[in-house]
């Protein structure tokens, strides 16, 4: 049983990340940009945005070393900031579209195991695999806020910084890979019980 719902785990991961990188994609087209839509990346096809270290290494790695937690992400979708109608806040709300849409995925199945009952849902199956959906949209869409670089947080928070800043930005980009990789490991306790606490409100049930 615990086979099949890692495998589970896995498809709703790599469906998620893709759906959150897709929605990259829209949201700099809406903007005005169309750089997604020429590179092929509008689609849900898996094949089209699959990156071999962060979608198939890093979450089978984090898996056979039982860290507790499974993340990755997807080859970013492109775009072209300079083609926004706004270079400022088109930015911050490309940027913002992908964990918008992780977490609307998880408000919607967090809803429906919330009101299962309500709406004659009974297939514990279903259930299951819906609480697995909102557990890994959750962890998506606040992991994804943090602003260190590449995360789509430091994308917010550049866009925002006055130009006085700008030392901010220098630091977190030259040192964001040694921050990034000791967040992952040593800023988990802050980030579960914030993941588990949504998770919670939005299902009634603790995971």
């Amino acid at each position: 049983m615990q086979e099949i719902n890692t495998i589970f785990y896995i498809i709703i991961l790599i469906m998620s990340v893709i759906i959150h990188e897709v929605s990259h994609g829209y949201a700099a087209k809406f903007l005005g940009d169309n750089t997604a839509e020429m590179a092929d990346r509008l689609t849900l096809n898996p094949l089209k945005h699959l990156d071999p270290v962060g979608s198939i290494l890093i979450p089978f790695l984090l898996i056979i070393s039982k860290a507790g937690f499974v993340f990755g992400w997807a080859k970013p979708v492109p775009y072209n900031e300079l083609n926004l109608r706004n270079q400022k806040w088109g930015t911050v709300l490309v940027a913002a579209a992908g964990a918008l849409s992780n977490l609307t995925l998880a408000v919607f199945f967090g809803l429906l195991i919330r009101f299962s009952g309500l709406l004659g849902i009974h297939s514990q199956a279903f259930l299951s695999i819906s609480g697995l959906i909102v557990l890994v949209n959750l962890v998506l869409a606040i992991f994804n806020l943090i602003p260190i670089p590449p995360l789509d947080g430091s994308k917010i928070l550049f866009s925002l910084l006055p130009t006085g800043a700008r030392r901010v930005q220098i630091f977190l980009e030259r040192y964001s890979f040694v921050v990034l990789i000791a967040f992952i490991f040593f800023g988990w306790q802050y980030l579960g019980p914030v993941v588990f606490g949504l998770f919670k409100l939005l299902t009634g049930v603790a995971f």
